[in-house]
């Protein structure tokens, strides 16, 4: 054999070795990329999270007080309850128009009675602006109206036409008033719309309004006692009725257009030739943020319901009994447990 053959052979034999090994690596190439692009095992995978539940703020309930008894005594009832439920409260005194635009103001969380009468409108205009939720409707029916007490029936005959009473104006005349009658409205703050009421109908009659629901029944009790003529405000549920015996004057029928439409009704160039509403509503009122931000409270809120006896018997424990409203506020809790219990549990 030849020098030259004796190299080229083993140069052949080493190519054909290294060719099979690189031939080799890349047919196993792909099994050891496989690993990298298998999904991991199940058990490894992170779990889905769970959807919490909304936590209640600790914040304090701030709950409005105004200028009459039942509300005065149904604030601290309300209150009473959401700390039974575990919940702080805090009483806030409010002006009873204004507390609607306090709650946009995120100052009050609830007002628990909302009068279709009195504050319907004002509450209204915050529902409708998106900052306070009409949260409840109560099983109690609401009226307040102008009213008198039984005796006067006998000398002003057609009563309770508000015709009648008009055509009797002069037996309601005060030094006060001077030859016009005089009417005893409520508080200022209470805006029940009487002086319109006057003039839309044209009405004998000057609007006086007291200082509050307690100079109403001082004055009620002082007419009383020798059957002197009077007339003034008056609502229902209240203790009044348990007391007095009298009637609201029938003013024509209630309609919503009456307060806006000059054209409604008998007054063709001015609002409110009209009665308030006879069948009012009652209603609980809350922010917009109390539900988020107190959803176990608000649940708790929204099945509270006051019934006409209930806020008679309020009304009469403070302006009959003379109580203070905390004290009837507790005494109304501990006869109304089980009631007031089943509102927490739901």
């Amino acid at each position: 054999m030849s020098i030259l053959r004796k190299l080229v052979l083993p140069l052949m034999a080493f190519a054909l070795v290294a060719s099979a090994c690189t031939s080799d690596d890349d047919e196993a190439a792909p099994a050891t990329e496989a690993p990298a692009a298998t999904e991991a095992p199940a058990a490894t995978e992170a779990p889905e999270p769970e959807e919490e539940e909304m936590a209640d703020s600790s914040d304090p309930i701030r709950i409005p007080l105004h200028n009459w008894s039942s509300q005065l005594v149904g604030a601290e009832v309300v209150g009473g309850i959401l700390e039974a439920a575990g919940f702080s409260v805090e009483y806030v005194p409010s002006d009873s128009q204004v507390v609607y635009q306090s709650m946009c103001d995120g100052d009050i969380e609830l007002v628990h009675e909302v009068w279709e009468g009195a504050f319907g409108v004002a509450f209204q205009e915050q529902v409708d602006a998106g900052c306070v939720l009409d949260w409840a409707t109560h099983n109690a029916v609401t009226r307040e109206e102008w009213w008198y007490p039984i005796y006067v029936e006998e000398q002003c005959p057609g009563l309770p036409d508000w015709e009648a009473l008009n055509a009797c104006a002069h037996l309601f005349a005060t030094a006060e008033t001077g030859d016009k009658g005089r009417f005893l409205g409520g508080p200022v703050d209470w805006l029940k719309g009487d002086e319109e009421r006057v003039e839309g109908l044209g009405m004998d009659f000057e609007v006086i309004n007291a200082g509050s629901a307690a100079t109403l029944w001082a004055e009620l009790d002082a007419a009383s006692a020798d059957n002197t003529p009077i007339v003034l405000f008056n609502w229902t549920p209240n203790f009044v009725e348990a007391v007095y015996e009298g009637k609201f004057i029938e003013f024509p029928t209630f309609e919503d257009a009456c307060r806006t439409d000059p054209e409604w009704g008998t007054n063709k160039e001015l609002t409110h030739d009209c009665g308030n509403p006879a069948d009012g509503y009652l209603k609980t009122g809350v922010g917009i943020h109390f539900p988020d931000k107190w959803p176990t409270a608000a649940a708790i809120v929204q099945r509270m319901d006051f019934t006409n006896p209930m806020l008679a018997a309020m009304a009469a424990a403070v302006d009959v009994d003379g109580k203070e409203a905390s004290e009837a506020a507790q005494e109304w809790l501990a006869a109304n447990e089980d009631l007031w219990r089943s509102w927490i549990d739901g």
